[in-house]
């Protein structure tokens, strides 16, 4: 693995992945030992937001992990995903242990179930598998995937990427939350408007703030959009919309210096007032005093 910074917001590391072998290309296994050994500096320890997924379980030891202003305790059978965009920092994972699998994003198939869990950004970074066999076999995927990966580095000529897709999606598919799992057959239609509007709000948050132009773009009445992501997710389609448009908004006041007036208009808000009665609607705190509040991101000291 080769972590390379593309400099976009100026308190975090914007890191790309890049692979360390063509080979497997998409997709790479490490460990934590591996990390704090390619790391001597502790970098992992300051703000950094990687454009790729990370999948880390935790086999031994107990540590720390702080992503999009939540810090979460690190012990065995945790498991951590980490999603494209997110911001986040190995707060202490020094007597961690456990494989940490990098990939790409759309690298597991979109229509599948371990993409559509892939895709779900609302989904909790950290959680802990309690059933014991769930763990062991999550476990045993993640040796699986590892060991098949290693060989196809040490073996290019037995590569196969589909094997390796099939052996992360069972990972997934081990690990993800009860939420992700298919939708009853009734459900289908709904669980498909959802899945196209989840996209587009992704793609789109930062300039398209009305619920009406998604559904128009999509070829939906705007009840039909918001019955589906409520049946999702439990929120309106308005409310999901502007949960996304808030966290973003968290998180470039709390990792850069943008003045306020320019967080609004990187949102695609008309001006700043707008965005400070948006911000102070969710929070009940005007942006300025959100990001002095302390309630922001902790700016990590620099490592020694």
């Amino acid at each position: 693995m080769i972590l390379v910074e593309n400099g976009q917001l100026p308190s975090v590391r914007q890191v790309r992945y890049a692979p360390a072998s063509p080979v497997g290309r998409g997709v790479e296994v490490l460990s934590f030992e591996q990390l704090r050994t390619m790391d001597p500096a502790r970098r992992r320890a300051l703000p950094q937001r990687p454009d790729f997924h990370v999948l880390a379980l935790v086999t031994s030891g107990a540590g720390r992990h702080t992503a999009d202003f939540v810090d979460h305790p690190l012990r065995e059978r945790t498991v951590v995903w980490i999603r494209p965009g997110v911001v986040h920092r190995w707060t202490d994972v020094e007597e961690v242990q456990g494989p940490l699998v990098l990939f790409e994003p759309g690298f597991l198939p979109v229509s599948g179930p371990a993409g559509q869990a892939a895709a779900d950004v609302f989904a909790p970074t950290s959680r802990r598998l309690e059933d014991d066999l769930g763990w062991r076999l999550s476990v045993r995927a993640a040796d699986h995937l590892s060991h098949e990966h290693a060989t196809a580095v040490a073996h290019p000529e037995l590569a196969s990427p589909p094997v390796l897709v099939h052996l992360l999606s069972a990972l997934v598919l081990r690990v993800r939350p009860p939420a992700s799992a298919p939708p009853p057959a009734a459900d289908a239609g709904n669980h498909t408007v959802f899945r196209r509007y989840r996209a587009a709000v992704e793609e789109r948050f930062a300039h398209q703030h009305h619920v009406t132009d998604y559904a128009r773009q999509l070829g939906y009445d705007p009840r039909t959009l918001t019955r589906a992501v409520r049946a999702a997710t439990g929120l309106g389609a308005k409310h999901f919309l502007d949960q996304r448009i808030l966290l973003e908004a968290k998180r470039l006041l709390a990792h850069t210096d943008l003045p306020v007036a320019r967080v609004a208009g990187h949102l695609g808000f008309g001006d700043s007032a707008n965005f400070t009665t948006f911000f102070q609607r969710q929070t009940a705190l005007p942006p300025s005093r959100w990001r002095a509040s302390g309630t922001a991101y902790d700016k990590a000291p620099a490592p020694s």
